[in-house]
């Protein structure tokens, strides 16, 4: 590991200073930003320490919705009584990421802006254009059995690695930040971006931006919501697919329905096509394959990954039956 300095931030506005000088990273609860700086891929010449900032509550506004903190952490997010009564998806999806010692330590801005565990990525005698712009994706060609079947590029087939991201696209979040012209707002669908010909760029955040909170609108479907995950094995492990869910069916036909797909995309993937197929049609398990299907058509599997489709298909019945009254 390369020396670095270390500064401790005593306010955000400081913090966004000190984060202006080129070569200096924020750094939150350290889970995925220290593995990469010990493998290389991350090379800061100066940390932000942010622990000290005032980003570790969730609150209840009045209208509606929560509003959670940047700093909150996963543990505490995942059993909070609020977040487990409306919003259970995104409870179940934090309880399905890591071990419990990381998600004590792990925050909810912190989840949002992790890496891609691709190999390629962390390998640094390996071409990745994720890491160095231009230099072609050597997982192509490679072991790719865990990446993206749907909106990669020529230049980058990583999956995004964040369960609960997944769960907040159903839930229409939006993040929020301090940048250089004051606060701001950005959906969930807008921060995460395709690879395209950057894929060195994980998101549409400002540079140097900090994350405030996530704020979650009032949703009462919500309520019902569902998050299953599927992994090489049992625990600690990232996904191979992942469903998140949320289904309102009255007098046996979907009034309602929302879902996205984990590991198959550089982001987390809404199924607008799946859920436009869905609403009005019956709710049964023919419906729900052919509405799937629809979503999978795009997709793009390679030699070793193609098991994602039907993977996807079948776990998108089973979790939306099993929510059907």
């Amino acid at each position: 590991m390369k020396p670095f300095g270390y500064e401790r931030a005593a306010d955000a506005e400081g913090a966004l200073a000190t984060m202006a000088r080129p070569g200096t990273e924020y750094l939150a609860g350290g889970t995925n930003l220290v593995d990469l700086m010990k493998l290389g891929v991350a090379t800061p010449e100066v940390l932000v320490d942010l622990g000290g900032l005032p980003y570790r509550d969730i609150e209840e506004p009045p209208g509606g919705g929560l509003y959670i903190g940047a700093l909150v952490s996963n543990t505490d997010l995942a059993v909070h009584p609020a977040v487990e009564a409306a919003y259970p998806a995104v409870s179940q999806a934090v309880l399905a990421g890591a071990s419990g010692q990381l998600r004590n330590r792990a925050t909810v801005a912190g989840n949002l802006l992790q890496r891609t565990r691709c190999r390629y990525f962390q390998d640094l005698t390996k071409a990745c254009a994720k890491r160095v712009p231009g230099t072609g994706c050597a997982a192509r060609d490679g072991e790719h059995h865990d990446l993206a079947i749907l909106g990669a590029s020529p230049q980058c087939i990583a999956t995004n690695p964040s369960d609960l991201a997944v769960a907040l696209s159903i839930m229409d979040a939006s993040v929020q930040y301090l940048g250089p012209h004051g606060p701001a707002a950005i959906s969930v669908h807008d921060f995460f971006r395709r690879p395209g010909d950057r894929p060195d760029r994980d998101t549409n955040l400002p540079h140097g931006a900090l994350i405030t909170a996530v704020a979650l609108p009032e949703l009462p479907i919500a309520a019902a919501s569902r998050y299953r995950k599927v992994r090489d094995r049992a625990s600690f492990a990232f996904a191979a697919g992942s469903v998140a869910a949320a289904l309102d069916v009255r007098d046996g036909v979907v009034h309602d329905v929302r879902l996205a797909w984990g590991a198959v995309a550089h982001l987390p993937w809404r199924c607008w096509a799946a859920e436009r197929a869905l609403r009005g049609a019956p709710a049964t398990a023919e419906s729900y394959a052919r509405a799937a299907e629809a979503e999978l058509a795009g997709a793009r599997p390679l030699r070793d990954n193609a098991y994602k489709v039907p993977l996807l298909r079948n776990l998108t019945v089973e979790v939306l039956l099993e929510m059907t009254p």
